[in-house]
């Protein structure tokens, strides 16, 4: 996705007013597109709200948020779509998604998964947060509390870390055991993270993308999700070998370094979609 998707019915004023707008929000794209994946738990769906607020924007660049800074102001538009499509289907998800995940969804309020994304995936202030989606940084906090203890209850999982770097391995393991799982195995090689894969049958994996012995974490968890499907949670100082657009991308992906946070939010997001996150 690009954000060459200017129209010819544009006048010159806006076309220029939008171009200079362009190059303000392109670099956060592919973090929106990674926002918009976990949060509707699809890629296509996901994409499809972004291309939305895209089009949006290209239609009325003035009204574009300037008090905002870019990217808080690029996820203010998108969350007007979001809400709106909310509302005209009633407040349930217009994406399609399994039974389980939309019994999960009844009782989880779109907001406080909105509120827990925006402050710990995409590391917003709860101020910003707030900005974003219209609320009070007190009411971003009550929704923050509500959608950890909602998915905490929800979801127990039995985990697969791969990970090439000891302390972050046990940093990770420390983490997932703390929010109530269970670390199934600890690999640091594809080959090792393979073979434990197909042992244990995780419930969940967190993979790193460089591995020990010049190994691949994507190839990897190519490997797992061709034996059998599992959520798949990539946690990487390199996600720009990712989040390129080209291709299917996971639809959990965290930067390091990533805060405590961060990673239950994530682990809460994929078991509670319960995502593959397809790669090709």
């Amino acid at each position: 996705m690009h954000t060459d998707i200017v129209g010819s019915n544009l006048s010159n004023p806006n076309k220029g007013l939008y171009m200079s707008l362009a190059r303000e929000i392109a670099p956060h794209l592919p973090l929106l597109r990674r926002y918009a994946r976990a949060l509707t738990g699809a890629q296509t769906s996901g994409d499809a709200f972004v291309a939305a607020a895209l089009e949006a924007i290209v239609a009325r660049p003035e009204e574009f948020p300037t008090a905002l800074a870019p990217r808080a102001g690029l996820y203010q538009i998108f969350h007007r779509i979001w809400s709106s499509a909310l509302i005209e289907d009633g407040g349930e998800e217009s994406a399609p998604a399994p039974r389980k995940v939309q019994e999960r969804l009844r009782r989880l309020s779109p907001l406080s998964r909105q509120a827990l994304l925006l402050t710990t995936l995409e590391n917003f202030t709860p101020q910003e947060t707030g900005e974003i989606l219209g609320r009070t940084p007190e009411e971003v906090s009550a929704l923050l509390d509500e959608a950890l203890e909602d998915l905490n209850a929800q979801t127990r999982a039995r985990i697969l870390i791969i990970e090439d770097e000891a302390v972050i391995a046990m940093d990770l393991s420390d983490l997932v055991t703390g929010a109530g799982h269970d670390v199934c195995a600890v690999e640091s090689t594809a080959s090792g993270a393979v073979a434990a894969a197909k042992r244990e049958r995780p419930d969940l994996v967190l993979a790193d993308i460089q591995l020990a012995d010049g190994s691949s974490g994507i190839d990897a968890v190519r490997d797992i999700l061709s034996a059998f499907a599992v959520p798949v949670i990539f946690i990487t100082a390199f996600p720009d070998r990712l989040l390129t657009g080209e291709r299917p991308e996971p639809t959990f992906l965290i930067t390091k370094p990533y805060s405590p946070d961060m990673v239950r939010a994530a682990v809460s997001q994929a078991l509670f979609f319960e995502s593959t996150g397809p790669l090709n």
